[in-house]
């Protein structure tokens, strides 16, 4: 599955769900991490590397080093091992409510 037009029209309501749900646990984290909620929170289905159906959902934040342009590309990575965890703790958290 590549597309999320390709899902039956049942899977294309549960995404949306699922999608909806996961963007205000990423706010919820992203304003208690930043001390302030996220300017907007992005989705998006890019995939054209990796062509199969996933979904982004990214705070972003005015000022921040893409701003206000796609993050993709904009800046070199960066590795935050160290907050990984926490940060993957506190979205597992906000998901079971």
């Amino acid at each position: 599955m590549k597309e999320i037009h390709d899902l039956s029209r049942e899977d294309q309501m549960t995404l949306m769900d699922e999608m909806t749900k996961a963007a205000l646990a990423v706010k919820e984290v992203a304003t208690v991490l930043k001390g302030s909620p996220p300017t907007k929170i992005n989705t998006g289905a890019l995939g054209n590397i990796c062509p199969q159906l996933h979904i982004h959902v990214l705070a972003r934040y005015q000022g921040d080093k893409a701003w206000p342009g796609p993050v993709w590309g904009a800046c070199p990575a960066v590795p935050w091992a160290e907050k990984l965890k926490e940060v993957m703790d506190a979205i597992s958290v906000q998901l079971q409510n």
